[in-house]
């Protein structure tokens, strides 16, 4: 993993569909195939921290409260500490947590937020006050228009990356910045789920300056 002097970073988050979509063998293929320093998953069950034996690395996971799926990091390397998990305020039908994974050099934000477009503009700004100044909110926001997030640039790519009931398309996957800078943004293909995979590269703001 990356140390202060971090020059650039490789960054991959998928929402996996968690009854019939991407499974352990097309994560760890896709891991393979763009060697990220950190994927993070939405919707991961149990079953994910299979990735370990299969191509090593560290895995963290925590579910959704009542649900069996949840956000989940592979990393390459375990962090100096833990990721760690918080509540964010509820909606009517589910509990939400994120997952937030500090790095060092920054912090890093793993999100499947509530589909109301108030409450998860409200669970993104209770997001923001556990997280340093160079922070990145990154996963499914289940969010609709500008993500109105006070100090953070959505960086993330423009395409879209997800088709409601196979019709309606959106750009629900995201990336915010603080702090960083964004050098490359990309839509991966959606194997068997049914959000595309992001894919950014981010890098501090001074060294994009010099």
């Amino acid at each position: 993993m990356h140390d202060g002097t971090m020059a650039c970073m490789k960054l991959i988050s998928w929402n996996l569909l968690h009854r019939n979509g991407a499974d352990v063998a097309e994560v760890a293929d896709l891991i393979a195939a763009q060697r990220p320093d950190l994927f993070l998953m939405q919707e991961a069950t149990a079953s994910f921290a299979d990735l370990v034996n299969r191509i090593g690395g560290a895995f963290s996971r925590v579910a959704l409260p009542g649900r069996v799926h949840g956000l989940a990091m592979w990393m390459p390397h375990a962090t100096a500490a833990p990721p760690v998990a918080h509540p964010l305020p509820a909606g009517a039908l589910v509990l939400r947590v994120c997952q937030i994974v500090d790095l060092g050099p920054f912090a890093v934000a793993n999100v499947h937020l509530s589909h109301g477009q108030v409450l998860n503009r409200r669970q993104m700004r209770s997001i923001a006050l556990h997280l340093p100044h160079a922070a990145v909110v990154i996963g499914d926001t289940n969010m609709v228009g500008p993500t109105l997030l006070p100090g953070f640039h959505d960086v993330g790519p423009r395409e879209l990356t997800h088709r409601m009931s196979r019709m309606l398309p959106l750009r629900l996957d995201r990336c915010l910045v603080r702090g960083l800078a964004c050098t490359e943004a990309a839509v991966l293909p959606r194997g068997k789920s049914d959000h595309h995979p992001i894919m950014l590269r981010l890098e501090p703001v001074l060294k994009i300056r010099q």
